[in-house]
């Protein structure tokens, strides 16, 4: 019995293996399949809409943006043709590693862009900082200057109205003077 039991267990398990081992349908070409360089751009896009979409999925909820939708919209797609052609090229493993590589060169290129504008940003915002400490010293220093100056002036002032008094009072002698200088106006009393 025990032969026949594992001639019994030997054909079973042949059953179960030719039976598993069917046709595996292979995904056919779709008819509106995506160009290889526009799947790329696309695979690129939905990378990015991801990770925004793990950063701050709520602030994305809260306004009503659905991306994938916009993404679709974007290149004229919808999603069953997305997943049509990402079905078709994936079986082709070694080409979708292809594409995925590119998409991860696009994304650090992207970084690096990036990167570099922030550092932009930093520095200008550093340079900004410090022109508004130097003009505050500026002003400090004008304000300084300006009290000095407005001691100076009043100063001045004072000065100016004693002065203008002196020369008030010098215009008066003058004008009488003018009218009838009293020198004169004794010499002919006296004729």
């Amino acid at each position: 019995m025990t032969g026949k039991f594992r001639n019994s267990v030997l054909w079973i398990l042949l059953g179960l293996a030719a039976f598993s081992c069917q046709d595996v349908h292979k995904a056919e070409k779709p008819d509106d399949l995506i160009a290889e360089d526009q799947m790329i751009d696309i695979l690129t896009e939905l990378s990015l809409v991801q990770a925004a979409r793990n950063f701050n999925k709520q602030k994305l909820e809260d306004l009503g943006i659905n991306p994938d939708e916009y993404i679709y919209e974007k290149y004229g797609i919808d999603s069953l043709q997305f997943e049509k052609s990402s079905d078709y090229y994936a079986e082709n493993y070694l080409e979708y590693d292809r594409m995925y590589d590119s998409v991860k060169a696009r994304i650090e290129k992207l970084k690096v862009r990036l990167d570099s504008i922030r550092d932009r940003e930093i520095e200008i915002r550093d340079s900004l900082a410090l022109i508004t400490k130097d003009s505050l010293k500026i002003v400090d220093s004008l304000r300084n200057t300006v009290k000095m100056d407005s001691l100076e002036i009043e100063q001045f002032m004072k000065n100016w109205k004693g002065e203008n008094l002196l020369l008030e009072e010098q215009d008066a002698e003058e004008q009488d003077s003018l009218i009838a200088p009293p020198a004169i106006i004794k010499t002919d009393d006296s004729n």
